[in-house]
């Protein structure tokens, strides 16, 4: 998490300060209250103490955030507001938005039919991204389900690149990075069915098959399971030598 105001960073480095930023920040333009922000810190066991302990919190980052104003008055981006707080977040000021709006924009333009437009802003998206969400905050319950929300988007968004890079023909310049990925998410079917695509429009069937085959026995060993029908359709067509875009229908979701 970085938060910068007049090119400045202005994240708190006291741990438990940075919690409250990261669930105001996660709750944007929302109120929270002082129950909701006692459970995040203490995990449902706040102290006697809670109360004016997120008090203090918030008046801290008043002063973060607004260096030159009163922390004590109620007219800047964070508001006293019901028993809780409000973070006050514009357009254009917090990446996660941004992220959001160029995924549903990309994920549009993909199924429109247009996988250029496509790339270029699903590859704009993924360039917000600095590592895994919220990796230097502690997590409790919301922020939690939170991270694991946004963790959950960026796989997604990744999935919808690769489409549309391999709907333009770019199986050549991805295979590398989906190597990196299958050998990073042994489980995902996706990755290695893209995986497997890519590298059998490469003309590199004997390193497809080998994908499918370490697939199949990761997922028996640790699932019990088969690779789904449309893994195992892309398979055949890899045996039987047939090289479509249709391919992409075949992957799983």
């Amino acid at each position: 998490m970085e938060v910068t105001a007049g090119g400045r960073t202005t994240t708190p480095s006291a741990p438990k300060v940075r919690q409250v930023l990261a669930v105001l920040i996660a709750r944007r333009n929302e109120h929270v209250s002082l129950s909701a922000l006692a459970t995040e810190l203490w995990e449902g066991r706040p102290p006697r103490s809670a109360t004016g302990t997120v008090q203090t919190y918030v008046y801290l980052l008043r002063k973060l955030l607004e260096p030159n104003g009163d922390p004590a008055d109620n007219n800047g981006p964070l508001v006293t507001k019901a028993a809780g707080y409000l973070l006050r977040v514009g357009p254009g000021e917090c990446d996660e938005a941004e992220f959001a709006e160029l995924s549903a924009r990309g994920q549009a333009a993909l199924r429109e039919g247009d996988p250029r437009t496509a790339a270029e802003l699903l590859n704009a998206a993924l360039a917000l991204w600095t590592g895994p969400a919220l990796a230097d905050v502690i997590q409790g319950p919301l922020l939690q389900a939170h991270a694991m929300r946004l963790q959950e988007r960026h796989m997604h968004t990744m999935e919808l690149r690769v489409s549309a890079e391999l709907s333009l023909g770019l199986h050549r310049e991805l295979v590398g990075e989906l190597k990196e990925l299958a050998c990073a998410h042994p489980l995902h079917e996706w990755f290695q069915g893209s995986l497997i695509i890519a590298l059998q429009r490469c003309g590199r069937r004997d390193e497809a098959l080998q994908v499918y085959q370490q697939l199949r026995t990761v997922l028996r060993d640790e699932l019990g399971l088969d690779p789904s029908p449309g893994i195992q359709r892309i398979q055949q067509h890899v045996l039987e030598g047939k090289e479509s875009t249709a391919d992409l229908s075949l992957l799983p979701g």
